[in-house]
C-alpha cells in the first residue's frame, strides 16, 4: 500500500463505528489490504477501540480547539496514532510519518501539520499526558462513564476487576469433543504439535491456549476433535439436566457452538431443533454440524413468533441464549464500549421478555428453560427473569448451586476473568406441572 493508506483505512473504519455504521466484525470483513498487512490493521482498530476513552482523554489535552464533526476521520486518525505510540512497539518516526501521510490518503491535506504537531507534542511528554488522562473515570478505566457507573452499582465488590479484565486480550479457549477424545489425550496432541495449553477450571471439556493460533494449526480441528468456545458457555449442557429421549430446542442457535455441544454430550435425544432468524448465520450451524459429524434439525424462524415455525409438539428443554448487550465479552469485541448505549439495553430487555413469553408456550409442563446471556448488566439478567416470573404463574426459578460465579437474586452470574472465562449469566426456569 502507499504511505499512510493503512492508517487512513483504520481511521475510516473507526469513524464509521463512532457513527454506528457497523461493527469491527463487519467493517473488517473484507478490508482492501494485503493479507500480510491485515494483522496490523486489525491490531490498530481493535487496540484503539479497547483504549478509546483513555486515548480520547489524552487527545483532549492536545487539541487547542475541538475538531468539526465532518473531520471525525481526522480525530480517529489521531487516536490511532496515539494508540501506536503508547501501546505498540512500532518506531516512533514510522508512526508519525505514516499517520501524517494518512491525511493525504483521506484527502485532507490541511490536517497534515495538525497531525504532525499533535503527535510530536505527545512524544515530548508521554508520561504526563498519560497520567492526566487517568484523572477522570473514562480515562482511568477506558470505558464510557455510564458503564463504569452501572458496574460500580451492580458489582460493588468486583467492578474494578471487571473493567480491568475487559481491557485484556482474550484467551483462545477450546472445547474438546469428549465423545471423540479425552482432554488429557488432546492436551498431549497439542504438546506434540508444539502448542502450549492448560486446562480450564469450570468444565472438563475446556482447554486454554497460552498463545492464540489459527484453527488450521490445531490438531484434529478438521476431523471434529474440538471447537473454539469460551469456557463460560461450556457450562450449558450441565445446567440443562440432559438425558436420553429429550426433545430440545436451541432457540437462538447460530453459529451453532451450543447446539453442537449439546449433541456431543452423548445422549440419544428424540430430536434437537436449532432455530435462528438469520439464514446467513445458519450456514455456520450447518458447517459446524458437518465438521463435527453431528445431526440436528436446522430451522430458520423468529423465536418470538412460534406460529411461523412451531408444529405444536412441545419441548422438554429449551435453551434461550438471548440477544443482549454482549457486555460480558467486551474484551473480544471492544467496539461494544461505544456501540452500546443505555437506551439499547432497554430495547434489548423488551426483546428478551418477548422471547421468554413466546417460547414458554413451547415448553412442556415439567420442562426446563435455560436462559443465558453474555451480559453483565442486571437489567438484562436477574431483572429480566424477575419481570418474567412475576407475570408467569407456572414459571418457577430453580437455584443454581455451584462453586463458580456470583449468586444473584434470580440466577447466577459469571463476571469476566482476566485470564479465564467471559462474562455470562444463567437462570433455570421450570414449568410447573398442571
Amino acid at each position: 500500500m502507499k504511505p499512510g493508506q493503512l492508517r487512513a483505512l483504520a481511521a475510516t473504519i473507526l469513524s464509521k463505528l463512532l457513527q454506528q455504521q457497523g461493527s469491527l466484525a463487519t467493517l473488517l470483513e473484507r478490508p482492501s489490504v494485503d493479507a500480510q498487512e491485515f494483522p496490523l490493521l486489525q491490531e490498530i482498530c481493535f487496540g484503539t477501540c479497547r483504549w478509546f476513552y483513555q486515548l480520547d482523554a489524552m487527545l483532549e489535552q492536545l487539541l487547542e480547539k475541538p475538531l468539526k464533526q465532518k473531520d471525525l476521520d481526522i480525530r480517529c486518525l489521531l487516536l490511532t496514532g496515539l494508540y501506536q505510540l503508547h501501546y505498540l512497539r512500532v518506531p516512533e518516526y514510522a508512526v508519525v510519518n505514516e499517520t501524517v501521510a494518512a491525511t493525504l490518503a483521506l484527502k485532507k491535506q490541511w490536517a497534515k501539520g495538525l497531525v504532525n504537531a499533535i503527535l510530536r507534542s505527545y512524544l515530548r511528554d508521554k508520561e504526563g499526558f498519560a497520567l492526566r488522562a487517568l484523572l477522570n473515570e473514562p480515562g482511568e478505566f477506558a470505558h464510557p462513564q455510564w458503564f463504569v457507573s452501572r458496574m460500580r452499582g451492580a458489582w460493588p465488590a468486583h467492578w474494578q476487576a471487571l473493567l480491568q479484565a475487559n481491557n485484556q486480550h482474550p484467551p483462545m479457549t477450546l472445547r474438546v469433543n469428549l465423545g471423540r477424545i479425552s482432554r488429557p489425550a488432546y492436551l498431549n496432541a497439542l504438546l506434540e504439535a508444539g502448542i502450549a495449553a492448560r486446562v480450564g477450571e469450570l468444565c472438563e471439556s475446556s482447554v486454554y491456549l497460552d498463545t492464540p493460533c489459527p484453527v488450521t494449526a490445531l490438531p484434529g480441528f478438521a476431523e471434529g476433535l474440538l471447537s473454539v468456545q469460551d469456557e463460560a458457555s461450556q457450562l450449558i449442557p450441565r445446567l440443562m439436566e440432559l438425558q436420553p429421549g429429550l426433545e430440545i430446542l436451541d432457540a437462538c442457535a447460530a453459529p451453532g457452538g451450543k447446539t453442537c455441544h449439546l449433541l456431543e454430550s452423548g445422549f440419544a435425544f428424540k430430536r434437537l431443533v436449532a432455530l435462528d432468524n438469520d439464514a446467513r448465520r445458519l450456514e455456520r450451524v450447518h458447517q459446524n454440524l458437518e465438521r463435527l459429524q453431528l445431526a440436528a434439525s436446522v430451522v430458520c424462524g423468529d423465536a418470538g413468533q412460534p406460529a411461523q415455525w412451531w408444529d405444536g409438539d412441545s419441548f422438554d428443554r429449551i435453551l434461550l441464549d438471548a440477544p443482549c448487550s454482549a457486555t460480558g465479552i467486551i474484551r473480544r469485541h471492544p467496539d461494544i464500549k461505544f456501540l452500546r448505549r443505555p437506551e439499547h439495553v432497554l430495547a434489548l430487555r423488551e426483546i428478551q421478555l418477548t422471547l421468554l413469553k413466546s417460547l414458554w408456550a413451547c415448553l412442556k409442563p415439567g420442562g426446563l428453560l435455560l436462559y443465558s446471556t453474555c451480559s453483565v448488566l442486571p437489567e438484562e439478567n436477574s431483572d429480566t427473569i424477575e419481570a418474567f416470573i412475576s407475570c408467569t404463574e407456572e414459571a418457577k426459578l430453580e437455584e443454581i448451586t455451584a462453586g463458580w460465579g456470583v449468586e444473584c437474586l434470580h440466577g447466577r452470574q459469571l463476571l469476566p476473568s482476566a485470564e479465564g472465562h467471559d462474562g455470562f449469566y444463567f437462570a433455570r426456569l421450570r414449568k410447573a406441572l398442571r
